[in-house]
């Protein structure tokens, strides 16, 4: 462990801490490390990084001593609109205002022995950012927002994971790796005073005082990630990782917002892939990536639920499980150049009758289209870039406000959202 400098890394994980993270399929990412990033998100069958602590720990030992650093600025452009409403004062539409994030990212590898590494990655996991104005909205009294709460309409939710990482080959083209999961989270949510038991609406919480405007609250949690990497030839890589779902402390601030007193816990997930070597210079990577947002309850749980907000059972963002293919290729142009490009598709999360909570959430991303590059500045060290863009996606549903205010008053509300990021990154080799 002295080989990891823990001490020294210490000061880059707090920094990374007090950034935001955002992402691409549901909330997390649609790939982890610039190299990762450019080429579709693909990485469990390859080890380009020391960013295996979020992929696939096992290929850190193939990885060999290094750091990474990178750096994306991120720039999600969501809407929600409202029209067909039977109170003509509910219809009309907003953007979120905060468009530009920047989300860093750590990855440090020692080779301990020639079959053993140790190292440690940092990363955001995922989030959900919104800030909507309030609008021109009135809900009967007053001006409101779009939810019929006063003032600004948004929340914010930042996953930071710190991923101490081991490594070791089974044999010389076999390894094994383990990466304990350390989770910090951050929220906090604006404008849901209707939910709050609000006057004139029904009593949707089990603890008023506790859904909306209570500043940030932080939460806490430890999980693992295991896996397995396997040159089965001199052409051909395979990989799989999994990491059960993570148990966070609760959010006790918004004990009346999300199910079962605050719960938010990160949701299992698993990957499984494949890396070919089609010529010399051309690497050609698939991944299946499979996300368990259904299991965690105040993400899973349908937004109808006739249970109180804040119980077990209570409403949740209705979010269904995933399935996420990734397709990427590289090219070793020259000693200098490596050109890669990529392609992800994830299914949609969000289901129409769902829609109206998740005006604080639109995940709706599905398509997502990367390119990248490595530039070698010498023998040890070089320079990555990577860009991502995804096309705009929407969904439509009911809005929940027609059997609160009586049948068709709330009309059809709509959310729609999409985006594109680049990022730059530094490694050394050591």
């Amino acid at each position: 462990m002295k080989a990891l400098r823990p001490a020294a890394l210490a000061p880059i994980a707090l920094a990374l801490a007090a950034l935001p993270a955002f992402a691409t399929t549901g909330y997390f990412p649609h790939g982890y490390g610039l190299k990762s990033e450019g080429m579709g998100g693909t990485s469990a069958a390859l080890a380009q990084d020391a960013m295996g602590g979020a992929t696939n720990p096992a290929s850190m030992v193939f990885a060999g001593s290094r750091l990474d650093l990178g750096l994306d600025l991120f720039s999600p452009r969501r809407s929600a609109e409202r029209s067909g409403a039977g109170f003509p004062t509910l219809n009309g539409k907003v953007d979120s205002g905060q468009e530009w994030f920047g989300v860093p990212s750590l990855g440090y590898n020692r080779m301990v022995r020639p079959d053993l590494s140790l190292g440690v990655t940092v990363y955001g996991n995922g989030g959900m950012n919104t800030s909507y104005p309030q609008g021109n909205f009135n809900c009967g009294a007053g001006a409101a927002n779009m939810v019929c709460g006063a003032g600004g309409l948004g929340v914010d939710l930042m996953q930071l994971i710190v991923a101490p990482t081991a490594s070791y080959k089974l044999a010389p083209h076999h390894a094994v790796g383990v990466s304990l999961l350390l989770g910090y989270q951050r929220f906090k949510a604006e404008g849901l005073q209707a939910f709050d038991n609000a006057p004139g609406f029904p009593p949707f919480t089990q603890s008023p005082g506790h859904v909306t405007n209570r500043g940030y609250d932080s939460s806490t949690g430890v999980g693992v990630r295991l896996g397995y990497f396997g040159q089965l030839s001199e052409r051909v890589s395979v990989g799989a990782a999994y990491s059960p779902k993570m148990h966070m402390s609760k959010f006790s601030k918004y004990s009346g917002l999300f199910a079962d007193g605050g719960s938010f816990d990160i949701p299992e997930n698993y990957s499984l892939g494949v890396a070919f070597k089609a010529a010399p210079a051309w690497t050609v990577a698939a991944d299946w990536q499979r996300i368990g947002y259904a299991g965690v309850t105040s993400v899973g749980n349908p937004s109808a639920s006739s249970a109180p907000m804040g119980a077990p059972t209570g409403p949740g963002f209705g979010w269904r499980d995933i399935d996420v293919l990734k397709l990427g290729v590289s090219w070793e142009m020259n000693a200098q150049w490596t050109l890669r490009a990529g392609y992800a598709h994830g299914q949609n999360p969000i289901h129409p009758q769902d829609v109206t909570l998740n005006i604080l959430a639109p995940g709706v991303t599905t398509d997502h289209y990367t390119a990248g590059f490595t530039y070698a500045l010498g023998k040890d060290s070089e320079i990555t870039g990577a860009l991502m863009v995804a096309p705009s996606q929407s969904v439509t549903g009911p809005s929940m406000f027609n059997s609160v205010l009586g049948a068709g008053a709330g009309g059809n509300e709509t959310i729609r959202m999409h985006q594109f990021s680049f990022g730059l990154g530094w490694a050394k080799r050591f």
